[in-house]
């Protein structure tokens, strides 16, 4: 189940005044990977009252990283999964769905800076913070 997947706190850097982390978040998506429905809300909201940026850059930002990764559907069944994944490994509920898209997405690698660097979850994600040596 090959494939990246990314937290919407590593998305944030793309926009931010961090070049150090926004190059970096630039070379981890640019091989591509997946994100869903809830990493685009998340960062409409970071975009809009953290960032302050405008409406238009806040739509400009959304399609641009719309047109360089796969966005997933949150369903039901993502959502039992998180619900699932919150119990058993003691994730809020907000990083348990992010899991759960990733896994239903198909990929392998869960990119985070928030979440434990290294996890390794019995089915099959692994947690990696891309601004980590080695990651």
């Amino acid at each position: 189940m090959p494939g990246s997947f990314f937290d919407t706190n590593v998305l944030v850097y793309i926009a931010s005044g961090d070049s150090v982390k926004a190059d970096q978040a630039e070379m981890a998506i640019a091989a591509g990977g997946a994100i869903s429905v809830q990493v685009l809300n998340e960062l409409s909201n970071v975009a809009r009252r953290k960032m302050r940026l405008s409406w238009m850059e806040t739509h400009t930002f959304l399609a641009t990283l719309r047109g360089l990764l796969t966005v997933h559907p949150i369903t039901i069944e993502t959502h039992e999964t998180a619900l699932a994944l919150a119990e058993r490994y003691s994730f809020s509920i907000y990083d348990a769905m992010i899991a759960a898209a990733a896994l239903h997405a198909d990929c392998d690698t869960l990119w985070s800076e928030d979440m434990q660097h290294g996890m390794a979850l019995d089915e099959g994600l692994r947690i990696a913070n891309p601004f980590r040596p080695n990651a």
